[in-house]
Formats: C-alpha cells, sequence, structure tokens
C-alpha cells in the first residue's frame, strides 16, 4: 500500500489504500492546509517530477533542497564528522543520486530533526542507510504520523552525541524545537543548525522567532528569552537556517543578542 505524503508540508504518513481524510500538521495554527486544499503524493512521484540539488557549504557540510520547490522547501544537511556522520532535518525528496552521494561521504548513523514540520519522510531515509536512529525530542511525540522503532524520542534539554556535536532544545516554534551546535564548523569556531527555531532572515543579519510564520503569530516575550538564553555561551560564529542560502557566516552569538533586543522591542514596545 502505498505510503501518502502531504503536498503542503511534506509529510509522510503510515501505509494505508487511501488517501487520509487530513494532515493534522497542517491543521495546527502553526501550518496551513494547502491554498487549493488537502493534496497528497507518493515518493515514487515525487521522485519522477523532482530532484534533489546539492551544495556545498564549507567542509564536511552539504546541503540538500528540491526542485522544482516542493512542501516548505527547506534544506537537509549532511555534517561529515569522525564518530559518524549526522542528517541534520530531512526533505521529503530522497532519490539514487541523493542515497548515492550519501553513502560516498560514509552514510549516516543518526539522523536528527529540530521541529516537526521537517519530520517528511525521515523513516525512509533512515531506510536507503542501514536503519540510523532518528532522533526526536519527546515533547513533539504527538506530531509523528508514521511510528517505528527507528524513532527515539530524548528528553531534557541538552543531548550530547559525538565529536562534541550537541542537541539542544530551545522551544519555541514547537515544544521540542531543537537546534545543533556543531563546534567543529567554520574552522573550529563553531555553528549552529537551527531549522526556523531561530529563523535566519533573507538579508542574513538577523535571527527571527516566530509561533507561526504562514499564519504571523510572533512568541512572547518569555520565549524569545528562553531561546536565546538556551545558546548562550555556545561557540558558534556560523547559523545555518532553515531554508537555501539563508546562513549567516561571522558573528553568530552577536546576531542572536541583537536580534532578541530588536523583537523584544518590536512586541512590548520596551527595551530588550
Amino acid at each position: 500500500m502505498p505510503r501518502f505524503i502531504c503536498v503542503t508540508c511534506g509529510t509522510q504518513f503510515a501505509e494505508s489504500a487511501e488517501e487520509p481524510a487530513n494532515c493534522p500538521i497542517c491543521l495546527d495554527e502553526r501550518q496551513y492546509v494547502g491554498l487549493d486544499g488537502q493534496q497528497w503524493i507518493t515518493l515514487p512521484e515525487l521522485q519522477h517530477k523532482h530532484r534533489n540539488k546539492r551544495h556545498s557549504e564549507e567542509p564536511d557540510l552539504t546541503s540538500f533542497s528540491t526542485d522544482p520547490h516542493f512542501a516548505i522547501g527547506q534544506r537537509a544537511f549532511l555534517i561529515e564528522s569522525p564518530g559518524g556522520n549526522i542528517l541534520w532535518d530531512c526533505i521529503s525528496l530522497i532519490d539514487d543520486e541523493t542515497a548515492d552521494f550519501v553513502r560516498s561521504r560514509g552514510g549516516i548513523s543518526r539522523i536528527a530533526m529540530s521541529h516537526p514540520h521537517y519530520y517528511t519522510t525521515m523513516l525512509e531515509w533512515s531506510e536507503r542507510f542501514d536503519n540510523p536512529p532518528i532522533l526526536l525530542h519527546e515533547a513533539d511525540r504527538q506530531w509523528v504520523m508514521r511510528h517505528d522503532n527507528r524513532i527515539r524520542f530524548w528528553s531534557g534539554d541538552t543531548l550530547s552525541l559525538h565529536d562534541g556535536l550537541t542537541l539542544i532544545r530551545c522551544g519555541g516554534h514547537f515544544e521540542g524545537g531543537t537546534v545543533l551546535h556543531w563546534p567543529a564548523a567554520a574552522n573550529g569556531r563553531g555553528a549552529l543548525l537551527t531549522g526556523d527555531i531561530l529563523q535566519v532572515t533573507p538579508d542574513r543579519k538577523w535571527v527571527s522567532f516566530m509561533y507561526s510564520y504562514p499564519n504571523y503569530i510572533p512568541l512572547n516575550a518569555a520565549q524569545v528569552r528562553h531561546i536565546a538564553r538556551a545558546v548562550e555561551g555556545l561557540r558558534f560564529v556560523r547559523i545555518y537556517g532553515a531554508f537555501p542560502k539563508v546562513t549567516i557566516a561571522e558573528d553568530g552569538p552577536a546576531v542572536v543578542r541583537r536580534s532578541e533586543a530588536r523583537y523584544l522591542r518590536a512586541i512590548t514596545d520596551a527595551p530588550g
């Protein structure tokens, strides 16, 4: 039986003879049902109509995005590390060309996710690479649409992986919203991979924070402060955002501090 994928958010559902009645992720106020109504596609159809582009972001970091644009349009990242490669976030399309490239770089030892909008076809990715575990924060358990024992829920505020790589629960956009600290990036100066928990803005000078991006619902001051404190003190200069080309190359901590202050001024009309 097919595993249907929501065209609007890219989430894959468990096998079913018929299309699901709806997509709970899109019914949530942080997302939306497509302007043409609920629509579905399967992975073979997606593979026929689309292809993945890859881009070398820096040594040991490759991003993948789908062309033409599909669903939310985020990028996934392959981090190459001595203790095992990490796939950070997922995109819906996994095809032979992408899989061959990833295998040529040593495969994947773990998959880690920022939040439910990017769960997409995470189990298909795992199946392609000898079933590495998929690390999701337990606070977002309800948003898993296809359950499997390869999914490992973690708890608390941090999870150490290997080679200094660390998952950090920031909350905000989702209760389990997570960023990845990669200290070896940028020639040892460090990077954060943030999905849209800290959203890199198109001018690449700021980050921002939202509860719902498509429906323009801001976060409150307490949540914004919590996110900023969660990454305070980490060693990093770069911030890799959710979408192609939105990367802050330098001064990451300063960017977070001034972005926090600007956001708080905007929502409270008071000093940050």
